[in-house]
């Protein structure tokens, strides 16, 4: 059964301003540890692209907290959500923290979509809820 429907979009020019005032604190607040690594290195390589990762990874987490229905407040925090890839490449929300033990609580699953095309990051997510006799891991 459906939980919840998010979606965002990112404006990825906003995401280069913010980072132009910031530095790395904008990312540093938003991204998870391995996040974080990621868009480093994907930075290194070309600016353009750590701004597309970031944009994205924020679009995710916006899409994210508006499925589960808690907005940006406790126990949804920026960094206690990190988007991943599976081996298959497919992206896929990991949670952290009070977050992952409030969401395995409601027995809930993600499913993430995200694009990034030219200036704009986007997201969807959907959450169910997983009855009892099936497993909450995909």
């Amino acid at each position: 059964m459906i939980y919840g429907v998010g979606t965002d979009v990112c404006d990825v020019r906003r995401i280069a301003a913010a980072t132009a005032r910031h530095g790395d604190r904008f990312a540093e607040r938003v991204l998870a540890t391995g996040e974080l690594a990621t868009w480093r290195a994907r930075k290194v390589r070309s600016e353009a692209r750590g701004h597309s990762y970031l944009a994205t990874r924020f679009s995710a987490k916006e899409a994210f907290s508006k499925a589960i229905g808690l907005g940006m407040r406790m126990p949804m925090t920026w960094r206690n959500c990190e988007v991943i890839n599976l081996p298959s490449g497919q992206p896929a929300i990991a949670l952290h923290g009070e977050l992952k033990h409030w969401f395995e609580a409601q027995r809930l699953r993600a499913h993430l979509s995200l694009t990034d095309e030219g200036d704009h990051a986007s997201s969807f997510v959907v959450v169910e809820h997983v009855p009892p006799e099936w497993p909450t891991e995909p």
